[in-house]
């Protein structure tokens, strides 16, 4: 067996609409519905999945639950943008710029919370800040 990416992963969260603009309007993701009742957050070729608290989709995890997630997301934009970005919507670093290991190297970082309390590390690869 081979596994080439990650086409989507599931969040439990506590508030569809809390999530949606946290994703979509500070992170910039595209915020989708589907299926009639269900929403998704679609970013490069993957996307999130949400599950409402109490009310998740069959099958779901063993122990779904809002505030289980950490979070590696790499940015297109410069990470010196993404913090601008982030201070404008009132969302306070957790910790960074750091330094990190990505899957494909080294990465630069900044930490912040959902509102769900899940840890979501937004990062550049060197690549990235020299174009």
């Amino acid at each position: 067996m081979r596994i080439l990416t990650l086409d989507h992963l599931v969040l439990t969260v506590a508030s569809i609409d809390r999530t949606l603009a946290f994703y979509r309007d500070v992170l910039g993701m595209r915020a989708e519905s589907f299926e009639g009742e269900r929403w998704a957050l679609h970013f490069g070729t993957q996307k999130f999945n949400l599950h409402e608290a109490g009310h998740e989709f069959e099958p779901k995890a063993a122990h779904p639950a809002p505030g289980t997630v950490d979070l590696c997301l790499i940015a297109a934009t410069p990470l010196e943008e993404v913090m601008a970005t982030l201070a404008e919507h009132g969302v306070p670093l957790i910790e960074g710029p750091v330094t990190r290991t990505g899957a494909r190297g080294e990465i630069r970082s900044v930490y912040v919370r959902d509102p769900d309390d899940n840890l979501v590390e937004i990062a550049n690869y060197p690549e990235r800040e020299a174009s």
